[in-house]
């Protein structure tokens, strides 16, 4: 026989087990997919949840953006360049429901989905492409993997490929190719700066031709320039009378008469 206390005991961890088994506490972020007897009877939370012990059951699902990291992938490019991509998901499950009776591990299938995703799509753009307008690739990873994960009650809010790992020879290529480039540029400012400044001293000969002072005033200008810096340079200073003579042109030669 057992005794008073004992039995006490008993009952004291059996209500204990059923109250443990039988109340849920849900924070703000989270719901709970009920079932009972195995059929789903619904979505409760958050707050405090009371569930029929051993006849009802709980899986917890969080509601807070999830960032998922999609492993390096092996890519072929359109123009038959491999590399290797990593990108980042952002997604939400927006229908806990279905993100349990839909599929059986959601975080895992949207993984292999945004994998086949990213290869599948940047299979189809060229290396220049996917180096220059990532933006827009990101908007197309997000749209397709988006419609894919729909069924699930999942929401994808953002894809964002991180890093694109190239052949070492690639690297050299485009780093020459970028080279070349900035070389390009600086060669055609400097034509540009040259152009603009041909321009200017012609204005500028254009205006000192009808008023010779002006060019003797630049030729003082310049010898006083000259004398200032510490050099060695002897100067013997020439009227500009004498070098004006030298520029007069020839008159042209009248035609012999025949």
């Amino acid at each position: 026989m057992i005794p008073g206390g004992s039995w006490l005991l008993v009952f004291v961890v059996v209500v204990l087990f059923i109250v443990s088994n039988a109340v849920r506490i849900l924070r703000e972020y989270e719901r709970g997919v009920v079932y009972r007897l195995g059929r789903f009877v619904g979505v409760r939370g958050p707050g405090l949840i009371l569930l029929i012990p051993i006849f009802e059951k709980m899986v917890k699902v969080t509601l807070r953006t999830v960032a998922l990291d999609v492993p390096p992938q092996d890519v072929v490019t359109k123009d038959n360049v491999s590399v290797k991509v990593n990108a980042v998901m952002y997604f939400q499950v927006f229908e806990p429901g279905k993100a349990i009776n839909a599929v059986e591990d959601y975080l895992y299938a949207t993984s292999q989905i945004g994998q086949t995703t990213l290869r599948s799509i940047l299979g189809e753009h060229e290396l220049d492409d996917l180096l220059s307008n990532r933006e827009k690739i990101n908007q197309m990873l997000q749209k397709i993997i988006d419609e894919r994960t729909d069924p699930w009650g999942i929401k994808v809010s953002a894809v964002e490929v991180k890093d694109v790992d190239l052949p070492e020879g690639m690297r050299r290529a485009l780093a020459k190719q970028a080279e070349a480039e900035r070389e390009r540029r600086a060669k055609v400012i400097h034509a540009e700066g040259e152009f603009q400044a041909s321009v200017k001293l012609k204005d500028a000969a254009d205006v000192m031709a009808p008023q010779p002072v002006t060019l003797q005033l630049r030729y003082l200008q310049t010898l006083t320039e000259i004398a200032t810096e510490k050099n060695s340079t002897i100067l013997f200073p020439v009227p500009v009378d004498f070098l004006s003579y030298f520029m007069k042109k020839a008159p042209p030669e009248e035609p012999k008469k025949s």
